[in-house]
C-alpha cells in the first residue's frame, strides 16, 4: 500500500492546560534529577501506623513544580562552574511514591474508579496473560520467572534519586525513621534496586550501548518550544483527569492529576547480544565485520548507538543528526516502494511508536504514548564476559513509564505492537514483519527486513537479550490526594 510522507506536525503552542505543577508528582513530566536513583519496594504491614507515618513523609515528595527549580538551580550551577570539564555537582535529592492496587486495599481505598484492568488484576498475573513472561502455571496461578521479591504482593514503591550515593542513602534512611523501619514499623522493606548513568560518553545510553529516552513525547501546556517530530499530545494521555484522558469524566476527584507508573525489572545480555550482532554481520562492498554488526545492530533497533535514526540515514550513522533536536526524532516511516528498504517494519523503535504505519490510517497514537522514565543498573561488561560472549555480572534497565492508562499505554504496547508478529499490517506486502527483537516475548523469535538488499529474507534470533525479572503496575498520586485520602487526619 502505497502512500505520501506525511509533513512533519507544526510543533504546538503551549496551551492552558489546567495542570497544577505544585499538585503533580515531579518525575512523572519532567523526571527527576538524577545521576543515581533508588527503588524501593514495600508492603504495608501496619496500615493504621502507616497512615500516621505517612503525614511525616509527604513534606519530602518532590513535586513538578519543585523538579523545575531544582533543574534551575543546576543549570546555574554549571554556568557558575564555566563549562568546564567535569563540574561538581550540588546535592539534590527528590521523592517519589506510588502505590499498586494491592496498597490501596490495604488500606481500604476504594480504586475501582481508575477503571484499569491492568493495575486492577496486578503485573504478576498480567505478565502471563498479556505480556508473554515465561513462568508456570495459568490464569491467576501463573508464577513468572522472576526475582523472588516480586513474586510476593507489592504495595507500593518510594522512588529515590539524586546526584550521588551518599545523597540518596540519606534521604533512605530519613524515609526508614519516618516509617519506623527496625523498630514498631508500619512498612516491611522487600528489596530496594539501585539504578547508576552509565559513566562518561555513555551516559544517556543503555548497556547495549543505545542512546536512549529520545522519544518521548512533547506534552501539550508542558513542554514549550518542543523540538520536530511527532505531534505533543494533550496532558490528559499522561495525567489522569484532563483533556486526553479518555476516562476523564469518571473518575474520582481523588484521581486527578495522578498516573499510572509500570515498572520493569529488565535484565540484558550484552555480550550474547553483540556476538549475535558479530555472528550474523551484514555483508557489502568495502564492509568490515565490525560495520556490518553495527548496520545489523541498528536495523534491529531502529537508530544507531548515537541516536539517529536509520529511517533518515538507513546505511551510515550521522553525528550531526544525533546532535540536532530538530532532526534526531523527525521521521515518520514514509513509504516507499520497498517498505523495508529504510527500516524494518520489526524494528524496536518502529514496533513500540509506529507512527506514519497508523497515522496515514487516520489512527491517532495519543492514547498509546508513554513517558519513560528508566535508568540503568550494573556494571559495565568486563573484559572476561567480553571474551567468553556470556553475561556474568547482572545489568540491565529499571524500565519506568507513565501514562493515563495501562491498558492503552504499556500493555498495549507490549502485547499488540512488540509480541505481535503481523504488526504493523500491511496488506500488499508479502514479509510478516516479526517480533520487536529487543523486548519482544514470544515463542517464535525471527524478523523479515533485517537485510535491505532483500527484505523477504528472515533472521533467527537464537536467544532473549532482555529478560524480565520482576515488575508491578502502580498509580502515582496527586500530593493533594496524598494528604487527604491517604494520610491519617491531623
Amino acid at each position: 500500500m502505497s502512500r505520501s510522507p506525511l509533513p512533519a506536525p507544526a510543533p504546538a503552542p503551549p496551551a492552558p492546560s489546567g495542570l497544577n505543577l505544585k499538585n503533580i508528582q515531579g518525575d512523572i513530566l519532567s523526571g527527576l534529577p538524577k545521576k543515581t536513583e533508588t527503588w524501593y519496594f514495600f508492603q504495608i504491614s501496619n496500615p493504621t501506623k502507616f497512615r500516621k507515618d505517612f503525614r511525616n513523609f509527604i513534606p519530602l515528595v518532590k513535586s513538578a513544580d519543585g523538579v523545575l527549580e531544582d533543574r534551575k538551580a543546576i543549570d546555574k550551577h554549571k554556568r557558575q562552574q564555566g563549562g568546564g570539564w567535569k563540574p561538581h555537582l550540588i546535592p539534590i535529592a527528590g521523592v517519589n511514591v506510588s502505590f499498586s492496587h494491592f496498597g490501596f486495599q490495604k488500606l481500604g481505598i476504594d480504586d475501582a474508579k481508575l477503571i484499569d484492568t491492568a493495575f486492577l488484576t496486578g503485573q504478576r498475573i498480567d505478565a502471563g496473560a498479556n505480556l508473554g513472561d515465561k513462568g508456570t502455571g495459568t490464569g491467576p496461578n501463573f508464577v513468572p520467572d522472576w526475582e523472588e521479591p516480586f513474586k510476593q504482593e507489592i504495595h507500593g514503591v518510594f522512588i529515590i534519586a539524586g546526584e550521588s550515593h551518599p545523597t540518596v542513602d540519606k534521604k533512605i534512611q530519613h524515609i526508614e525513621q519516618i516509617f519506623g523501619l527496625g523498630n514498631a514499623s508500619s512498612i516491611k522493606k522487600l528489596i530496594a534496586i539501585r539504578g547508576d548513568v552509565r559513566p562518561g560518553a555513555l551516559s544517556a545510553h543503555e548497556h547495549f550501548g543505545y542512546l536512549d529516552g529520545i522519544s518521548n513525547p512533547s506534552i501539550i501546556g508542558f513542554d514549550t518550544n518542543p523540538p520536530l517530530g511527532p505531534a505533543p499530545i494533550r496532558a490528559g494521555a499522561i495525567i489522569l483527569g484532563h483533556d486526553g484522558d479518555l476516562n476523564k469524566d469518571n473518575r474520582a476527584p481523588w484521581m486527578v492529576d495522578g498516573s499510572f507508573l509500570a515498572f520493569r525489572w529488565l535484565f540484558q545480555k550484552v555480550p550474547e547480544f553483540d556476538d549475535f550482532l558479530n555472528r550474523n554481520a551484514l555483508q557489502g562492498p568495502g564492509m568490515t565485520r565490525q560495520q556490518g554488526a553495527d548496520l545489523l545492530g541498528a536495523r534491529l533497533v531502529g537508530r544507531w548507538k548515537s541516536g539517529a535514526p536509520i529511517d533518515i540515514t538507513p546505511f551510515d550513522d550521522d553525528l550531526e543528526i544525533a546532535a540536532d533536536p530538530n532532526r534526531i526524532n523527525n521521521f515518520h516511516f514514509t513509504a516507499e516502494t520497498n517498505f523495508q528498504k529504510l527500516c524494518p517494519f520489526a524494528a524496536h523503535v518502529r514496533k513500540t511508536l509506529p507512527r506514519a504505519d497508523l497515522e496515514f490510517r487516520g489512527i491517532s497514537l495519543e492514547k498509546n504514548r508513554i513517558v519513560r522514565r528508566g535508568i540503568q543498573f550494573g556494571p559495565e561488561v568486563t573484559k572476561q564476559e567480553k571474551v567468553a560472549k556470556k553475561t556474568f555480572h547482572g545489568r540491565g534497565l529499571l524500565f519506568a513509564c507513565y501514562q493515563s492508562s495501562l491498558t492503552d499505554g504499556f500493555q498495549f504496547i507490549q502485547q499488540s505492537w512488540a509480541n505481535n508478529p503481523t504488526f504493523p499490517p500491511f496488506e500488499t506486502t508479502p514479509e510478516t514483519p516479526g517480533l520487536d527483537p529487543i523486548i519482544g516475548q514470544g515463542p517464535n523469535r525471527e524478523l523479515s527486513g533485517y537485510d535491505p538488499n532483500d527484505p523477504s529474507k528472515v533472521l533467527k534470533l537464537d536467544d532473549l537479550w532482555v529478560v524480565p525479572r520482576g515488575g508491578e503496575y502502580f498509580f502515582s498520586p496527586s500530593i493533594k490526594a496524598m494528604k487527604d485520602l491517604i494520610a491519617a487526619p491531623t
